[in-house]
Formats: structure tokens, sequence, C-alpha cells
């Protein structure tokens, strides 16, 4: 374990960079304050619903958090919703989720950790599955769960309120999501937990339960939602507005690159660990006219640099030069196995669907359509989709990717 030297008003700096609410600064500068007085590090959890196991710069925001406070000495515990999962979280939809089989859940899961690794420190990072202690409790425990909240209480939650306006079902069990997620914090002896906006209710409940179960209340810690690259809607992958942590480090550097010039210092906050003074010195150098392309090109190199190594970022960077400076084909260029010798372009756009060079394969039509797709150098119409592909051909999709087909 390492020891915890930072001081504690520098620690709640560091991790009150970016955060949108914390509840709250005072207890947590006291729980600071006890952990480099004892050396004993904070518990900090996140909870995860292996729903959705494909991972972007959105989804990070929350883990750069925590990473930053491992780095600062404190412990992480991941909490696999693998019970929760099984009930299903409303999450402000306008119906329950569905189900999932333990057998997905688990599958989603694993997919989760390979991912989450990319940013968190392994060595300091403990994965728990909630129905380790969840799949234990006897009914009366449960009953005795319930008493602690009343139906006004869990109908302040948005989406109860509104499909219980609305004469929407709401089922009697997803009363015991928020409930459960708490028990979690219990169950953990939580310090601090951390989510997204849309996890308010649930976190807080948190806090509620371990005080009416005698301990000390965790601080609940709140990351914004991160705008995808048309600077307006939250990143999604159905959007195409998103940054993928799996992608090669060419896209991921030129998708930084696209980021409005507004939003290039809230992705310091959020998507890098840089440190606040250096976020604020960048901000006062464009204040003084320093050219935002020149800090976005810090900012692509940072991020890329967080999920690839030093030469990958290194030749990320020559690419984007040379492809989107200089107007040059690149002679580095990623590539995609044909599926055939024999293929017409109509038959690859699931491949460069599947590798993210196109957000659906709807996306590559309308940029068929608007002459955003070249081969070789030269525009290809919407009639073009039996054009033949053979290796070594490059696609052009739109301003900024590119891609060479070879043979398997």
């Amino acid at each position: 374990m390492n020891q915890i030297i930072t001081a504690p008003e520098e620690q709640l700096r560091m991790i009150a960079k970016g955060a949108e609410k914390i509840v709250n600064e005072e207890e947590l500068l006291a729980k600071l304050k006890r952990s480099v007085e004892t050396q004993v590090p904070l518990t900090v959890k996140l909870g995860l619903d292996p729903t959705a196991p494909d991972i972007h710069l959105g989804h990070t925001v929350v883990l750069r958090k925590i990473r930053q406070m491992q780095d600062l000495g404190h412990r992480a515990v991941i909490v696999i919703g693998d019970f929760t999962g099984r009930i299903g979280d409303p999450t402000g939809k306008a119906k329950g989720r569905s189900a999932l089989s333990e057998e997905q859940v688990r599958a989603n899961a694993q997919t989760y950790c390979d991912q989450i690794f990319k940013v968190l420190d392994q060595e300091k990072t403990q994965v728990r599955f909630n129905s380790e202690w969840l799949g234990k409790l006897d009914f009366e425990t449960v009953l005795r769960l319930g008493a602690t909240v009343t139906v006004a209480r869990m109908l302040e939650r948005d989406d109860f309120q509104n499909r219980y306006q609305n004469q929407v079902p709401i089922g009697l069990h997803e009363f015991f999501y928020p409930l459960m997620q708490a028990y979690d914090s219990v169950f953990l002896k939580a310090d601090l937990e951390l989510g997204g906006t849309d996890q308010t209710f649930n976190i807080l409940m948190g806090r509620t339960l371990q005080k009416s179960m005698g301990q000390e209340q965790q601080i609940a810690m709140f990351m914004p939602i991160l705008e995808g690259l048309d600077g307006v809607e939250k990143m999604s992958k159905s959007l195409g507005n998103y940054i993928g942590v799996d992608e090669p480090a060419e896209v991921m550097f030129k998708k930084v690159m696209e980021v409005p010039d507004r939003l290039i210092l809230r992705y310091f906050e959020l998507a890098t660990d840089e440190h606040p003074d250096r976020i604020a010195q960048l901000g006062r150098e464009m204040e003084e006219g320093r050219n935002p392309r020149d800090v976005k090109l810090e900012l692509a190199g940072i991020v890329t640099g967080l999920y690839h190594s030093s030469e990958e970022t290194r030749q990320a960077r020559a690419f984007y030069e040379t492809a989107f400076s200089k107007k040059q084909i690149p002679d580095q260029i990623p590539e995609l196995v044909l599926p055939d010798s024999q293929v017409s372009l109509a038959g690859l756009i699931g491949a460069l669907v599947d590798a993210g060079y196109a957000a659906s394969k709807s996306e590559f039509h309308r940029l068929l359509k608007q002459g955003g797709v070249q081969m070789n150098g030269e525009k290809l119409g919407p009639d073009a989709l039996d054009t033949p592909v053979s290796e070594g051909d490059v696609l052009k999709l739109g301003k900024k990717r590119f891609v060479k087909w070879v043979n398997p």
C-alpha cells in the first residue's frame, strides 16, 4: 500500500477538479485528514450495471477520477451489479429495463473489466459482484431495508414520478433497486461513491441507508456528462459523436482534434489526469492569443497517450499532420482485412462500422450520398456501392478517416 503523503487540502483540490457536485466537501476533507493521519486509504466505490460494455471517453470521466484518487493512495472497489442487473434499473426510461440472465451479466462484466483497466490501476482495484452479499439476505432483512424509505420518497425519483403520472406500470421490485445499490455501500463501508449525475438518487440513497444503519455516511460525488464531438449531445456511440477507448491511435487522435474549441478545457478536465494548475495555465494562454489548434494538439497527444504507447501516439500525430494538415494521403494508414478477394464496397460497410470508421450503416450511406467517401483520391457517388475493392485500395470517409484494405 502506497503512503498517503499529499496534504488533505491538495487532495481535495485534485479530487474536486471537474466534479459537478460533491455532497459534501467538508465531510470529504475530514475523511482525507483522518486518512493522512492514520495512513488508512479511503474506500472509493463505483457501481457498474453490466448492460452496455462498450466504453468510450464519456464513460471514462468517472474512471479517470477514480484513477486520480488511486494515485493519491486510496483504494477502489468496483461493484459489478450482477444481482441488481438481473432485476434491472429503470435509469430514466419510460418503462422498466428487461432483466438480464446470469450468463449475460457475467459476459458483459468480463468485457467491462477488460476495458476499465485501461484506466484504473489493477493492483489498487478490487472487483466485487454484489450477488456475494445481496444473494444472502433473508426476507426479514429485505423488509427492514424497505422500511427505511417511504413510497413518497421513491416517487421523488424522476423516472418513477413520470411513469406514475403517465400511468405506466411500476413493478414493486423496481423500488428495491436503489435500496440494493445503497446496501452495497453499507456492506463495503464505502467512504465515497462516484457516479454520473443520472445516478444522483441512487447514490444519495446510499448516504441515507448508511446513516439509518449507524455508519458514517459516504461522500456522494457526481461527475458531469461529457459532450460528444458535436459539442451538444452527450457522447454516445449511437449518435456517432464518440471517442472509443479501443479505437486505433490514429482514429483517436484525429477525433480529439474534432473537439470544438470551446470544449478544449472541459476535455482536459474530464478526460485527462492533468493538474488543475496546468489546465488553468492553458486557459490563460488561449485568452492571451495562443492558437486553440496548438492546445488541441497537446490534448490529442495526452488523450491518445493514455490508451496507446508513446510510439503509437507519435505515429498518430504524424499521420494526422500528413493527412489533414498537408492534405496528402499518409504513408502509414490503419488497415482492415478484406473478407474476400472479390468484394464490392457494399460488402465492406459492416466491417467499417465494426471497426469504428463509420458510426452506423446509415451514416456511411449518408456520407456516400453527400460525396464524403473517396477511394484512392477519387470521390465516389451514391451509385458506387457495386464498386469493386481490392488489396491496397484506400478509402477516405469524411475529412479525417482513412483505411487501407489488405488481403488476409
